[in-house]
């Protein structure tokens, strides 16, 4: 585990090996490839590849828990039991859907959080100074925020800080350090940003988990790391 040096929130990917993310989502690697796949908490090989492009959610999660959070594949298995997932008949994984991520963030891992469905850029600032992380739905290519932004939505990243007009976030499916734990002013991240998300506070105290009022949940589900292939992330509703 990495703890970042900008908000000391650990920095986690989907991907078991950070090194290999470039040629993954840009250079057509198979993950079930990946060396290090056994450290995600994943069965075999075979479930690794085929779950882990739809694991930025649940990437999010885990660096929202903190340092001694759960395997990423153990909080896909909650997530599951949830329904914040779900898979057809034949094979086809859908997800992530957020009002049953935010109950199972609540009552088992005793975290408060709150389904945005319309979130503007601004009140992501506010959330921020509250001391709540936001899980946010962006396009892909945040990863290259020089180029023009091809959409919005589609992939989840965690905001954790804000310095004035840039804010901070961590996200699972950067193909670099710089990437993965990275800086933009709000109005560049705004070119990417769908306007809806999930924000997480710190872990309730007392003899039970918090809960809030919620919110009705976003019909298009956030689908992974958009990496361009069908089926892992790409799709145009998230």
């Amino acid at each position: 585990m990495t703890r970042c040096s900008t908000c000391s929130v650990p920095v986690h990917t989907q991907f078991a090996s950070p090194d290999l993310i470039e040629q993954i989502v840009y250079g057509g690697l198979d993950p079930a490839t990946d060396p290090a796949w056994e450290s995600s908490g994943a069965m075999t090989r075979e479930e690794y590849g085929r779950w882990c492009g739809h694991l930025c959610g649940m990437t999010c999660l885990r660096m929202a828990l903190g340092p001694g959070s759960p395997s990423l594949f153990e909080l896909r298995d909650g997530a599951l039991k949830y329904g914040a997932y779900t898979e057809d008949s034949d094979g086809v994984i859908r997800g992530l859907i957020y009002a049953p991520l935010a109950s199972y963030a609540r009552e088992v891992h005793a975290l408060t959080a709150t389904v945005h469905r319309r979130l503007a850029p601004q009140e992501i600032l506010a959330l921020l100074d509250e001391g709540r992380t936001v899980m946010a739905s962006v396009h892909y290519e945040i990863r290259n925020p020089d180029r023009p932004a091809p959409g919005r939505g589609g992939h989840l990243v965690l905001l954790t800080a804000r310095t004035d007009d840039r804010v901070h976030f961590h996200n699972p499916s950067g193909t670099t350090h710089r990437t993965r734990a990275a800086d933009l002013p709000l109005a560049d991240f705004a070119r990417f940003f769908a306007g809806r998300g999930v924000s997480f506070g710190p872990a309730a105290s007392g003899p039970g988990p918090a809960r809030r009022p919620e919110q009705k949940p976003e019909m298009e589900p956030e689908t992974g790391t958009g990496n361009g292939v069908p089926g892992k992330g790409a799709g145009p509703g998230a």
